[in-house]
């Protein structure tokens, strides 16, 4: 039996370039964030390498930390915007399944250090929720609270009921 292989959507040489212009930092979801937390009044620190994970916002006043992940590259559960890629299917899952695992022990560490940890997805941020998402993200930020115990993820996570 021969194997059919599944046509590419890209010429020869035109996917490495495509991979190639993905941003790791200064991404619009992260500017989008950092524009709300500013005009908000916060001031921060941005993809600190001091810290591990190198987190995407840094709150040193509010010992909040906020990270701002894509939804396909950090393996969002459930999302619309991600699905496991069709080729090269063992390299994609371990690829994606160490960044989801990285990305939870990183956070460990630093709720071990005392930092209050914010996740912020992209699918958060479409036009039709990012205004909530990022209301309830300074909300979460600027609330009273013992910054050892860490704020759960879910705090900023919008209600699915509410479509």
């Amino acid at each position: 039996m021969v194997s059919k292989k599944t046509p590419s959507r890209f010429q020869p040489g035109t996917r490495s370039y495509t991979m190639s212009r993905i941003r790791g930092t200064e991404t619009s979801i992260e500017r989008q964030v950092r524009s709300y937390l500013f005009s908000r009044g916060l001031r921060f620190r941005k993809n600190d390498k001091r810290y591990p994970g190198h987190p995407d916002v840094v709150l040193p006043k509010w010992r909040a930390m906020v990270f701002v992940n894509g939804c396909f590259w950090h393996m969002h559960q459930g999302c619309a915007k991600f699905s496991l890629p069709k080729s090269n299917v063992e390299f994609w899952t371990t690829k994606l399944t160490r960044n989801r695992l990285r990305d939870q022990e990183q956070g460990e560490k630093l709720k071990a250090m005392g930092w209050r940890v914010f996740t912020v997805w992209e699918c958060q941020l479409d036009a039709r929720h990012a205004q909530e998402t990022l209301q309830r993200l300074y909300e979460a930020i600027t609330a009273d609270g013992d910054p050892n115990e860490g704020v759960k993820d879910e705090q900023i996570e919008r209600q699915t009921a509410r479509g």
